[in-house]
């Protein structure tokens, strides 16, 4: 007599061997490799960014706010948004490291390579076109990289516009926009939004520059 299908599974299953609960040991061994990537992805991230905040090539947030304070100021301009740099260029404060005539870098005057330190006494704002083409070079002349400079004719109405892409308004540097006359100071900026600041310029012989 043929045992029947559920007597036949009940015999495999009683034949076949028991697994025996897994230990801890086990089930600690199959997640370490896991845990270990997912540890060593962490450890790598926070050592980048201790990297960074601790490389010696790039000056600190501080000396490049220093740096920017102790470039030329433009008359009639926010010192905050606008400048000089070293070459006399017009640069923007918000245009960092880009490629074109207002953008700026903020350059070692001896190049690191040579020995020269992230400080505040050898940096300093410089085009950012003319600081790609000088690289740690030190032969060239004023002249020269005056030469390797990105030229363009900003004027004060592209200035603003520039400014209220980028903050939104327009600040100018109030304390240069007083134009001094017998008596009075007249405030060009305000005239301006008035419409009147050509009969003050005919009138005094002020200037906005």
């Amino acid at each position: 007599m043929r045992p029947t299908s559920k007597e036949a599974k009940r015999r495999s299953r009683a034949s076949s061997p028991l697994r025996g609960p897994t230990s801890p040991k086990s089930r600690s061994a199959g997640l370490t490799p896991r845990v270990s990537l997912l540890d060593g992805d962490l450890v790598t991230d926070d050592v980048a960014d201790t990297n960074n905040n601790n490389n010696p090539r790039s000056f600190p947030h501080s000396v490049k706010k220093q740096c920017w304070e102790k470039a030329e100021k433009i008359k009639g301009r926010d010192p905050d948004r606008w400048r000089r740099d070293s070459l006399g260029n017009t640069v923007f404060r918000k245009l960092v490291g880009c490629p074109g005539c207002l953008c700026h870098d903020y350059d070692h005057i001896v190049p690191y390579s040579k020995g020269g330190e992230s400080t505040l006494e050898n940096c300093q704002v410089l085009q950012a076109r003319v600081n790609r083409s000088k690289g740690n070079r030190t032969e060239f002349s004023k002249a020269e990289l005056i030469q390797k400079s990105s030229y363009c004719r900003v004027s004060g109405r592209d200035m603003d516009l520039i400014e209220l892409s980028a903050y939104g308004n327009v600040r100018p540097a109030q304390k240069d926009s007083y134009c001094k006359v017998p008596g009075r100071d007249i405030d060009l900026f305000g005239l301006s939004a008035k419409g009147n600041v050509q009969h003050a310029q005919d009138s005094w012989g002020c200037r906005i520059q």
